[in-house]
């Protein structure tokens, strides 16, 4: 990455001010961001025809932390408790997500996959790691690892 000036400064800026590179990233992502919310939408409706595609992610985050606090959710999705209780209930009642008390505290509920959410979760989950393969199948391993590690360390300083 090249970069001029001072540590962290960005790259060269044409005449007109514009900073190329980040034109190209703002761009690209929000090629990526529009085809991911597309492909949220698809899977939401493959693991329940009534799910919607923002809860998706829900499933996701579940699988992969075990059993959450809806306001933990909320805060690590950046939404409101209201938002996040509505989500929930939706889930509840499609019998893909169950609240149970939390061990730590009395007074507060856990919220985890039921086991017909987490298997309909992750039969979508492997199909969608199917296409990624298959999309993917020219690219070097070390190409999808750098990715894979790029997308975390973006993902983990928007969190911070």
């Amino acid at each position: 990455m090249h970069k001029s000036g001072t540590s962290g400064e960005a790259g060269p800026r044409a005449g007109n001010g514009v900073d190329h590179e980040f034109l190209a990233l703002e761009r690209e992502l929000a090629v990526f961001l529009r085809r991911a919310r597309a492909s949220s939408g698809e899977m939401a409706r493959e693991v329940h025809p009534e799910l919607e595609p923002a809860a998706y992610g829900l499933l996701v985050r579940l699988d992969e932390t075990g059993p959450q606090r809806a306001t933990d959710l909320a805060v690590y999705f950046g939404v409101g408790k209201a938002t996040m209780s509505r989500q929930l209930h939706a889930l509840e009642e499609l019998g893909l997500v169950t609240r149970e008390p939390d061990p730590a505290d009395g007074r507060a509920s856990l919220v985890r996959l039921t086991e017909e959410g987490l298997a309909r979760f992750r039969r979508v989950r492997d199909a969608r790691r199917d296409r990624y393969v298959r999309k993917l199948a020219g690219w070097d391993r070390g190409e999808i690892a750098e990715l894979a590690r790029l997308l975390h360390q973006l993902n983990a300083r928007a969190e911070s």
